[in-house]
């Protein structure tokens, strides 16, 4: 059997209310899938309630860590389980989530434009699909250069907004102007694997904004966004031939909020 090398890097528990299986059940599939770790990325709590009906409540946030501390516990010697969170970035929720990530032991931070959930919506969606699409383009690269995340989650989520509206080569200068933004301040950005399960069904980015983001220097980690505990490392093979038609020759993922390489011809090796 080959070494195992790359971890999950995105995946979610019960607390986040839309998600299925124990902590125990992830790591299971994780460890069977011959990979080296795990980092769970739930939810995390936001003020207010903004869109408390997807995520774990402030009061919570123990019963998180000390959820993954005892799948930990379970895993120990033969699969590292890390703590992390996929936290929500809209403009003004900066000093709550300095607060909170500070607070936490994180090994990994995601940033994430949810532009569905109705509390985002209500603040900027004015009816004009396009002007919500470049907008979420700015919101991606506000929150990179908050200097709060180490990789931003599934970024062209926005597509699946309303996928007969989507044009790429349209929204081409928008993006690059992002993109040169992200690649300014060192922050990775997300391959999602469950793009495929979504209205647009390609991964979270698509290839032509992959093609631009290797072009900028800007590093990737893949995830598989798992809500249930059988999508762990699902379609990571897939991912690492995408960046390597995209003409990456690495992939990244983060331990204690440091990034970490792996060559792509070794990871895909090391899968089962």
């Amino acid at each position: 059997m080959p070494a195992p090398l790359l971890y999950e890097s995105h995946c979610h528990t019960t607390l986040c209310k839309h998600a299925l299986g124990t902590t125990d059940e992830y790591a299971e599939v994780a460890l069977a899938r011959n990979f080296k770790g795990i980092t769970f990325t739930c939810h995390c709590p936001l003020p207010d309630g903004f869109s408390s009906n997807v995520r774990m409540s402030p009061d919570q946030l123990d019963e998180y860590i000390a959820m993954v501390a005892s799948t930990r516990d379970v895993f120990a010697g033969r699969l590292d389980v890390r703590l992390g969170l996929e936290s929500d970035y809209y403009p003004g929720v900066e000093p709550w989530l300095e607060k909170l990530h500070a607070n936490v032991p994180l090994s990994h931070v995601l940033g994430s434009i949810h532009y569905q959930v109705s509390d985002y919506r209500k603040l900027f969606y004015t009816g004009k699909i396009h002007s919500y699409q470049k907008l979420y383009y700015d919101h991606l690269a506000l929150s990179a250069e908050s200097g709060l995340f180490d990789t931003l989650a599934h970024p062209d989520l926005i597509k699946n907004e309303s996928p007969a509206d989507w044009d790429f080569n349209r929204l081409r200068p928008t993006i690059e102007h992002a993109l040169d933004r992200i690649a300014a301040t060192g922050v990775a950005m997300e391959l999602n694997t469950s793009g495929v399960q979504k209205a647009l069904p390609e991964m979270n980015p698509s290839p032509s904004q992959l093609a631009l983001m290797q072009e900028r220097g800007i590093p990737v980690v893949i995830g598989a966004d798992a809500h249930v505990p059988q999508r762990v490392g699902d379609g990571y093979a897939t991912a690492l031939r995408l960046l390597e038609t995209a003409g990456y020759h690495e992939v990244s993922y983060f331990i204690d909020r440091q990034r970490q390489t792996v060559p792509i011809a070794a990871a895909l090796e090391s899968l089962m």
